[in-house]
């Protein structure tokens, strides 16, 4: 009986993998799609280093940082990477190009997982996640994508029209809202985005439902009033539900690499982030920011933008992101 009952579960184990097999190529093909500005500069440098490194020398390891540079990892994080290559060359030496290949993978990998954490979860619905970033990052639309993600989970989901700054904010959300088939609660432009938040979460918990998401107006960390907005807005959603914001995600376009990443760095300590949402990851050579943001802000990528169409917000997997770029 206990090899039988051991044959069905490798037997169940076996399904479920072969199962999951078509989903997981078909996430790794759009994020290989989705980087291919970035492999195609990057991958093509690494790939000359390997073919020309028999042992690795301090000579391979400035190509290497050349090309760590190039893809926007930026100087901490490469030298970083380059230091951990040049103390295991130290203690033993790195057989070849291969090899150096797959130690960059393993560092790659090692800095992106570092800040995993698992996501806060709520004793009771709703789960309530603010959008923040500044203007042009594509938080309105992250926001929108991300009513329609949670719906492919099996949840309901609730918009709240919390960026009463920007002209045609709301209106945008709406048509986003549509798309995405849920409903979403709205002021007037120029109301107040905590009077709004609140009666979101009334509604979210008369309704039973379990994601709320916040799009709030862009800002800068130096704008102190709509700094100060945000904390309030904070502390009505603490006051309506315990712990809440459960998430406080920041959007960030990956076509400002370094410079975008210096703006975050300074706005996470502001505004409680925990996680990043990297929008326009397709159009960029300079994906590496995915690699400098988990070093330099210790915050997880959770979701990466890589296009245009409500599908199009893929949750970040450091594994499928090192093999996107390297193979």
């Amino acid at each position: 009986m206990e090899i039988i009952k051991l044959f069905d579960e490798e037997r169940d184990k076996a399904l479920a993998q072969a199962e999951a097999e078509p989903e997981r190529r078909g996430f790794f093909d759009r994020m290989k799609q989705a980087v291919s500005r970035t492999r195609e500069s990057f991958s093509s440098r690494i790939e000359g280093i390997v073919a020309m490194t028999r042992a690795v020398d301090e000579q391979a390891l400035e190509e290497l940082e050349n090309a760590l540079l190039a893809s926007d990892l930026g100087v901490p994080t490469t030298t970083a990477i380059l230091d951990a290559l040049r103390e295991r060359a130290r203690r033993q030496d790195i057989a070849g190009g291969e090899e150096l290949r797959s130690l960059l993978k393993e560092q790659l990998r090692t800095i992106l997982e570092a800040p995993q954490r698992p996501v806060a979860e709520p004793a009771s619905p709703p789960k309530v996640t603010f959008l923040v970033g500044v203007n042009g990052t594509g938080k309105t639309t992250t926001s929108g994508k991300l009513a329609a993600w949670s719906r492919g989970q099996g949840h309901s989901v609730l918009l709240c029209a919390a960026d009463t700054f920007r002209a045609a904010a709301i209106e945008q959300l709406e048509i986003w809202a549509s798309r995405s088939g849920v409903e979403m609660i709205k002021t007037r432009q120029g109301g107040d985005p905590a009077a709004v938040l609140f009666d979101a979460i009334g509604a979210a918990k008369a309704r039973g439902i379990h994601h709320l998401y916040v799009d709030t107006a862009g800002r800068l960390h130096t704008k102190t009033g709509l700094m100060d907005e945000l904390d309030k807005m904070r502390r009505t959603a603490a006051r309506l539900i315990p712990d809440a914001p459960h998430e406080v995600l920041l959007v960030m376009d990956a076509t400002t690499g370094q410079n975008g990443l210096q703006q975050a760095r300074l706005f996470t300590a502001s505004a409680g982030v925990t996680g990043i949402v990297l929008t326009k990851l397709d159009g960029t050579a300079k994906g590496g920011i995915a690699v400098a943001i988990a070093r330099e802000l210790n915050l997880p990528v959770r979701f990466s933008g890589v296009g245009e169409k409500m599908e199009d917000l893929l949750e970040f997997s450091p594994g499928e992101f090192v093999d996107s770029l390297l193979g």
